[in-house]
């Protein structure tokens, strides 16, 4: 039977911003119009390399390996339409018969860009007779690294990535153990991949390890080198300015004073919306995504941390009316909280008319709306004592996960990208939005568990599934992690069969996927931000690469 508790207040301490008012002021470099001119000279040059080797046939696997370094080092958005057109070529050129030798960057590439060509070409490239890895294999770490990497985009039923995975995963993991590889570049390089594989890093974060590796291989280009590095301080220094416009929105808050009991993380926000799309061209999609995370996360708090079930209630009635009228009904702290959300989608609104996505903004503000109805669920259920079922906690973790408030958030400041047929794509939550949103609540639910049951607050599936298999929590986490690995196969199965979206549509939710993975793979970063955190933003946002 349920123990309800009247007028409790679960007040939660957080710690303040590490970051104070660090990132309050911005100033632009005086030499920047000199850097930009340089990047166009060098952007021609990689343009030329592109076109030279598409071509020419003998250099379609070199073509391959230029467009993988490209990316990695951080800057396709300045080779769109050259990518786009290159792997179109190849595609029509050999549709699932790659034959320019190893296929793995071949397979990874062309399925990054929604080509869902087949898995059985590495049946006959990897295997011997007998069906097995070929000897030959073992001996080559960098095309294992290759292998293991286009592992990553496998679905599920791909029975010969499935045992490719394992396969280069207990080779490497063996190797660890007893290192033969003398080149420690490389040896790094495999040490990253086991961490986390390509396919689920943060593109920003991961090009800027690339860039030291790539700088180091003797093959590298030149021009393509110092290109990755111009458009890295580039791209450091738009984003210093936003980070900027938002710190100065969030500080008029005054979370400390106001908010006492909400996580102040407008700068973990921002480098959020880094990892959902940092292209230059995104700028007011960052913005407003990044204000958006930050004031979620406050409303998230509100509910988990510090309202009465009463004024939690009041809160949700107020927000599903969306109407100054109601500010008078609110206590309090919770009036600021309401006129900043109102305030923040006030403000977009007229530009979303402008931009004549009206339908796509009312479909954000709908999904804020049942956010706060989802989090007033799980208060209802803590008030009340019910431990959820798994089936019940995935039917209310959809929302409360905040998936569909924060891509439809995204979406807005995707600029004429966005059609008719993108938006009901989104109101319809369709798998692959589920899906990614299911990685982050995982990941979250296995992080935080612990540290939840110390007070009152709405079970993870951990406690879900330690409650219906009666299994211990380590056997439970266990299974929630082989989930966490089954969902990403319908991320990347949904990311190629949504024929009809937008491709960059669809990068940005893989790239929210990824977010959540780097947020909360080990640690939940977001309550608390841990020094490998505090590093990768100061590397994003504070230090610029040296040329």
């Amino acid at each position: 039977m349920g123990c309800k508790q009247e007028s409790f207040r679960p007040f939660r301490s957080t710690s303040p911003s590490v970051w104070g008012d660090m990132f309050l002021n911005y100033e632009k470099k005086a030499e920047q119009c000199d850097v930009e001119l340089t990047v166009e000279d060098l952007k021609e040059k990689v343009r030329e390399a592109i076109t030279g080797a598409l071509g020419n046939p003998k250099e379609h696997v070199n073509l391959l390996k230029l467009i993988d370094a490209i990316q990695r080092l951080g800057i396709p958005y300045y080779f769109e339409d050259e990518i786009t057109n290159a792997l179109q070529h190849l595609y029509e050129a050999y549709g699932d018969e790659w034959v320019g030798g190893s296929p793995s960057i071949w397979f990874r590439l062309l399925r990054q860009h929604g080509f869902y060509v087949s898995c059985d070409i590495f049946n006959k490239y990897y295997k011997d007779k007998h069906g097995d890895f070929k000897e030959s294999l073992i001996n080559d770490d960098e095309e294992m690294v290759e292998l293991y990497e286009a592992t990553s985009l496998r679905v599920r039923g791909e029975v010969v990535l499935d045992e490719a995975f394992e396969f280069t995963r207990n080779h490497f993991a063996n190797i660890a153990k007893e290192p033969r590889c003398s080149n420690a570049t490389l040896s790094t390089h495999i040490q990253v991949a086991l961490e986390t594989p390509l396919h689920k890093r943060i593109p920003r974060l991961d090009a800027l390890r690339y860039i030291r590796f790539y700088e180091k291989q003797a093959s590298h280009n030149e021009s393509l080198l110092k290109l990755a590095k111009l458009g890295f301080n580039l791209l450091q220094s738009l984003h210093r300015s936003e980070l900027s416009q938002v710190s100065k929105w969030w500080k008029d808050v005054d979370v400390q004073k106001n908010l006492p009991y909400a996580r102040d993380r407008m700068v973990e926000s921002y480098f959020w919306a880094i990892g959902v799309y940092s292209e230059p061209k995104y700028s007011l999609g960052r913005v407003f995504l990044a204000k958006v995370i930050q004031l979620a996360t406050a409303i998230d708090d509100t509910f988990d941390a510090y309202g009465t079930y009463e004024e939690l209630q009041t809160f949700t009635r107020a927000v599903e009316r969306w109407s100054i009228t109601c500010l008078d009904e609110l206590p309090e702290y919770m009036k600021l909280l309401y006129q900043v959300l109102l305030d923040l989608y006030g403000e977009m609104e007229p530009i979303m008319e402008k931009e004549q996505l009206t339908p796509l903004f009312n479909c954000s503000k709908e999904f804020m709306i049942e956010t706060v109805k989802a989090y007033m669920v799980e208060a209802k259920w803590v008030y009340e004592g019910h431990i959820p079922t798994k089936d019940e906690h995935t039917s209310i973790a959809f929302a409360t996960g905040g998936g569909p408030l924060l891509m439809s958030s995204c979406y807005l400041g995707m600029g004429d990208i966005i059609t008719n047929d993108s938006i009901n794509w989104v109101i319809s939550e369709p798998p692959l939005l589920k899906a990614t949103n299911m990685i982050g609540r995982l990941l979250n639910d296995i992080v935080s568990s612990k540290k939840e049951q110390e007070r009152v607050h709405f079970q993870s599936i951990v406690q879900c599934y330690k409650k219906q298999y009666d299994v211990s929590e380590e056997h439970a986490i266990n299974l929630v992690r082989e989930e966490i690995e089954d969902v990403w196969k319908d991320i990347n199965k949904d990311s190629l069969t949504a024929k009809d979206v937008p491709r960059p549509l669809i990068l940005v939710v893989v790239n929210y996927a990824r977010t959540l993975y780097y947020l909360y793979k080990y640690n939940d970063n977001f309550f608390e931000v841990e020094e490998d955190i505090k590093e990768d933003i100061k590397s994003l946002l504070i230090h610029p690469m040296s040329i």
